[in-house]
């Protein structure tokens, strides 16, 4: 498994930064792909994704951990991937959301398409930060 580890400060509460992750159903306005978000009931949700060039459906588990503080996820089936969400207070008005994606390069390249090796992790690196600045943007127009 490789990791990816991304973070970004917020100009918003945490509590707000705490809502809008646990909007499943949001993340097609920031999450690079991801062009449908159903919650199923309880912490599951299925997503439908286009990377590469390819569809894919997989379902998603979703948990809190650390009273209120990490969102952590991983499929159930499809690509094995799974990652943390952590927010941080910086101070009443501000807050750093901390990202830490787990995957298989080669469960990613099977899958979705696209470059292996280092450009792949340079590639994912670079998807992460863009939909990490879309989340920020999101969240700090509409709060």
């Amino acid at each position: 498994m490789s990791t990816l580890e991304e973070q970004i400060d917020i100009s918003v509460p945490t509590q707000v930064v705490w809502d809008r992750l646990h909007r499943v159903e949001e993340y097609t306005r920031f999450v690079a792909g991801v062009r449908q978000v159903r919650a199923e009931g309880g912490q599951r949700a299925r997503v439908d994704v286009e990377a590469g060039g390819r569809a894919q459906e997989f379902d998603a588990e979703i948990t809190d951990r650390d009273r209120g503080r990490v969102m952590a996820w991983r499929t159930r089936n499809g690509p094995r991937l799974a990652g943390t969400f952590s927010v941080l207070p910086i101070d009443a008005e501000h807050s750093r959301i901390q990202v830490r994606l787990e995957y298989d390069p080669s469960t990613v390249t099977e899958t979705f398409g696209g470059p292996k090796g280092f450009a792949q992790a340079t590639a994912i690196e670079r998807v992460v930060r863009q939909d990490l600045e879309q989340f920020k943007d999101l969240v700090e127009r509409e709060h």
